[in-house]
């Protein structure tokens, strides 16, 4: 497709899920903005939606908090990456003390200015991939006692959707008609 073959953009966005009464005290916390009680997953997506880093937390954790440890694992794993997208709750103090800026005006509307729901540009794509993996039914509530089992599981969830992509491309493709080049001769 004419792109590096290594993810060099990503996206990052977080989830609140409510836990169950399995999950533990000390890996849960609550939520005001969503008022849940449960964990709040953390997801880097590149431009395609193919998950490249997961990390789960305690929901009470900020965004702007989990984000300076996302960033510093992001790093190590992939180091090719040179841009993250992120949305407002990200911006302020992360790594080293860098300050991050809000989200430039081609890539969103100031929220006084937006009326209702807004998708903004390529912040949709890490929103499809939560949704991917909210396909999986285990993952509408947080069972897991240890927040390794859910990384684990949303990982495994996400690794779901690799061959469903690979079958549906081939499938399609095997149905199409032959095109009218084809049908002249």
């Amino acid at each position: 497709m004419g792109r590096s073959p290594g993810a060099v953009a990503t996206i990052i966005d977080s989830q609140s899920v409510k836990a169950a009464e399995t999950v533990g005290k000390d890996s849960r916390g609550y939520d005001a903005a969503k008022k849940i009680n449960g964990r709040k997953r953390h997801l880097v997506v590149d431009t395609k939606g193919l998950p490249l880093f997961v990390m789960v937390t305690p929901a009470d954790m900020t965004d702007r908090d989990a984000a300076k440890e996302v960033l510093f694992r992001l790093r190590l794993r992939h180091p090719e990456i040179t841009i993250v997208w992120a949305d407002s709750a990200y911006a302020g103090q992360l790594v080293g003390g860098e300050e991050v800026p809000e989200p430039d005006a081609e890539d969103s509307q100031p929220a006084e200015e937006r009326v209702g729901f807004v998708v903004l540009p390529r912040r949709w794509v890490v929103e499809r991939t939560l949704a991917w993996v909210m396909h999986a039914r285990r993952h509408a509530r947080d069972y897991e006692r240890l927040i390794q089992h859910s990384k684990s599981l949303i990982t495994w969830a996400a690794i779901t959707l690799l061959p469903r992509r690979i079958t549906r491309r081939q499938s399609r493709r095997a149905n199409q008609p032959p095109s009218r080049e084809h049908t002249r001769e």
